[in-house]
């Protein structure tokens, strides 16, 4: 009897717990068809159409070009990587952000880029030059990696963006949140400039 309701209780502790879960937040790439009445319509790169509700006060940040030589210590960037070399993190891209961005997304995940690739958003502590790579050894809260930028590797910076920059066919990136009714809503999305695509 006793092992009946501990089995019970149990069960219905793990169903509470997983109504409570908050649903995996939503990584959207694509292109804008529209935006109408704060709702911003996107072509997705699978093919897909998705219907985006943007707060009220949403954000835009741009993403423009940059090099290597912008990423100095100090610098809080963001950088999706796969696999390792020399013992350090491979970066496909490096996203240098702004004062008013540092601590955003801090941390060592995984990400839905490549498959197995991870995101690293954290401040960095010192570049060395290896040959023609950098080695970026960088810091967030709890941790540490040694990410390895090659010359190819994509580099870009954020900046704050007009609303405007959300045009029909502009490349966009944003992380959402899905409502139980499946419906999707933003705070922010990042834009590329002049026909970029955010790397993200």
């Amino acid at each position: 009897m006793i092992r009946i309701l501990a089995a019970t209780l149990f069960a219905a502790l793990s169903a509470q717990a997983a109504a409570q879960t908050p649903p995996a937040p939503v990584r959207l790439r694509g292109t804008v068809e529209k935006l109408e009445n704060l709702v911003m319509t996107v072509k997705s790169r699978d093919g897909s159409t998705v219907d985006v509700k943007l707060a009220d006060d949403y954000k835009v940040a741009g993403v423009s070009k940059a090099k290597i030589g912008d990423i100095k210590q100090g610098t809080y960037i963001g950088t999706a990587t796969v696999g390792e070399r020399n013992g350090a993190l491979v970066a496909l891209e490096v996203h240098i952000f702004p004062e008013p961005m540092r601590g955003l997304g801090e941390g060592h995940y995984a990400w839905d880029l490549k498959p197995d690739s991870k995101m690293t958003n954290a401040n960095v502590a010192t570049v060395t030059s290896v040959g023609k790579d950098h080695v970026l050894t960088v810091q967030y809260k709890g941790g540490e990696q040694k990410i390895l930028v090659a010359p190819k590797t994509t580099v870009v910076v954020f900046s704050p963006a007009d609303r405007k920059e959300l045009k029909t066919g502009a490349h966009i990136f944003c992380t959402a949140q899905r409502a139980p009714d499946g419906s999707l809503t933003a705070a922010r999305v990042n834009v590329g400039l002049h026909g970029i695509t955010p790397p993200m």
